[in-house]
């Protein structure tokens, strides 16, 4: 454990690493020393700031994949929020790099707690914008999400369908009509808005 002095001031250095224009191998070896820090809530800054370099520099954090992808099964949602959201960000720098942590990354689609769900589906969207294809036979996890407990997770699912609709408009065809229903019954003005989104980016050719 760490006394809180000591995490205010790693807390904050990282936050002076993350105001850095460099994202070279140094800065991110820098980071990743947070990894396994007794601190969430630095773990969680440190898993944060690992997703957003990778996306600039994915061959960078190649090496610190594995050890982030173990966080996904941390008891603190907080870590498994951050953690599904930097494989997210680095996935879509270099699908190659996280392909082997797919399985587990759509594991969180059913995880207990619906921050990370949400974070889930954000981490697809990332994924999905420069490879899209690999959603094909996997649309109905996000289906599953339509009608989620968590509002926060109800409003960012049909951005899925809307992401990868702009790419592959076939896969969002067979949910089209059900779209229709939840852009015009849900109670929720932004659940509607998002829902007419995915309808008119997969329709429009």
């Amino acid at each position: 454990m760490c006394n809180s002095l000591e995490e205010k001031e790693v807390y904050q250095k990282l936050i002076c690493l993350s105001k850095s224009k460099d994202n070279s191998d140094t800065i991110i070896s820098k980071v990743a020393e947070y990894i396994d820090y007794p601190s969430d809530k630095v773990r969680a800054k440190a898993l944060w700031m690992l997703g957003e370099l990778g996306l600039k520099n994915s061959q960078g954090v190649r090496s610190y994949i594995s050890k982030i992808a173990e966080s996904l099964e941390n008891n603190e949602p907080k870590i498994r929020q951050r953690t599904v959201g930097a494989l997210g960000r680095i996935g879509r720098g270099k699908f190659d790099l996280i392909k082997l942590y797919i399985p587990i990354i759509l594991s969180r689609a059913k995880d207990s707690n619906p921050d990370v769900r949400m974070n889930f589906i954000w981490a697809c969207e990332n994924i999905a914008t420069n490879t899209p294809d690999i959603f094909g036979s996997l649309m109905e996890i996000f289906a599953g999400l339509l009608d989620d407990d968590g509002m926060r997770v109800r409003r960012e699912s049909p951005e899925i369908f809307r992401v990868i609709g702009k790419r592959r408009p076939d896969f969002v065809v067979p949910y089209i009509s059900r779209l229709k229903v939840i852009s015009e019954t849900d109670p929720d003005e932004i659940v509607r808005i998002h829902a007419n989104g995915a309808i008119k980016a997969s329709t429009t050719l």
